[in-house]
């Protein structure tokens, strides 16, 4: 394997974001970016010094000096680019979700396999810092035992690019489904869900999704514990929020209800420790979780947007939960053979069936679905 990756990102709205961490990075080289729009690409090419640009993906996939791709377009474009830049035989970060259907799922595990390069779905969720802080404690023994999981991904979509319009609640719900199951390391095995309230009836046709509001349970596979996930996009009144619980036999872990409040440690009042209903719950203060990044990349875990001469500037600042970084590093090290891809491409589409199947399941008024094993 080699030291240095080097790396094509397409779509540069929000995969600009990723470029300063790549040029970072010690094991990567910042080769190439991919836009449609000339103008649009060239501005951010000038913006931050990469020569190599392409407004046709099919030159960029045979443009042999490209180790790897990363791909931010429209959700559509997600697996017929990865599933194209495996058979070209290039590395593959996509955003998420992987997919929209189930066969596509079924044809990026069938291409991961047979091309032998790295898949892996950028979920942000499971790298932010949040997240990291819960899997350490379970880690450490400190919950105790898992006994249920939940996750919350609401956020109001509208004004944002015409596909979105009236775009299944669970067709995107990988935030919410993946520390449910990341956190065990376990699969779903099969989902149950039901859709409520009705979208503008303006946006139900485009994908006849009538649902303001989806919620699922779903079961883990080889485990006793199941989870439950709520999405909404469109016609609810919600701030945006990301959010995860976990409820242990020692002590459960709430992230977040209104956006900047610390996330919430209720420790299980017992007859050798006993605790009043006061002093159950208390915040806490989540690390950053730098320390386990190369130094030269550590300060893009910073909640503070950062700008200086070598065009170190990102949109969001420490990109959802100073995860950008971390999902960079995972990837890399996977493409240079240091360790596998976390999610690597069968969890990255369980994670994404976890979404097709329930909203299959709430078009049929709750059904259980079972989800595929490929």
């Amino acid at each position: 394997m080699a030291d240095k990756v080097r790396v094509a990102i397409v779509g540069l709205g929000f995969g600009a974001e990723f470029i300063p961490i790549y040029q970072r990075h010690p094991n990567a080289e910042m080769y190439a970016i991919c836009r449609r729009d000339r103008t649009e690409l060239d501005a951010c090419g000038d913006r931050f010094g990469v020569g190599v640009r392409y407004t046709d993906y099919d030159e960029l996939l045979a443009d042999p000096d490209v180790d790897a791709i990363h791909i931010n377009s429209p959700i559509a474009d997600h697996a017929p680019q990865s599933i194209a830049a495996l058979k070209a035989g290039k590395h593959v970060a996509s955003t998420v979700p992987a997919a929209t259907t189930i066969d596509e799922c079924r044809q990026l595990v069938e291409e991961q396999r047979r091309s032998g390069k790295v898949y892996m779905m950028m979920e942000t969720v499971v790298y932010s810092r949040e997240y990291l802080f819960a899997k350490e404690l379970y880690d450490h023994g400190e919950l105790g035992r898992i006994q249920f999981l939940r996750g919350s991904h609401q956020q109001d979509m509208e004004g944002w690019p015409g596909y979105w319009e009236g775009f299944p609640p669970m067709h995107y719900a990988t935030h919410c489904v993946s520390p449910c199951l990341a956190i065990l390391g376990k699969h779903a095995e099969h989902v149950v869900c039901h859709g409520s309230g009705r979208i503008d009836e303006s946006l139900i046709p485009k994908y006849g999704s009538p649902f303001a509001v989806e919620t699922a349970t779903f079961k883990l596979r080889d485990s006793d514990v199941c989870a439950e996930v709520t999405r909404s996009l469109f016609d609810t009144a919600r701030q945006y929020r990301e959010s995860f619980d976990v409820y242990g036999s020692k002590k459960s872990f709430e992230w977040q209800q209104v956006e900047n409040d610390e996330p919430v440690i209720h420790t299980r009042s017992t007859r050798e420790r006993p605790l009043s209903e006061a002093e159950i719950p208390s915040r806490v203060k989540v690390p950053d979780y730098a320390h386990l990044l190369p130094e030269e990349i550590r300060l893009f875990t910073q909640p503070a947007a950062i700008q200086d001469a070598d065009h170190l500037s990102f949109l969001q600042g420490g990109g959802h939960g100073g995860s950008h970084p971390h999902l960079i590093h995972n990837f890399l090290m996977a493409c240079t053979g240091r360790q596998a891809a976390m999610p690597d491409v069968e969890t990255s589409v369980n994670w994404t069936m976890v979404g097709i199947c329930a909203h299959q399941s709430a078009l049929q008024g709750g059904e259980k679905i079972a989800i595929p094993q490929f």
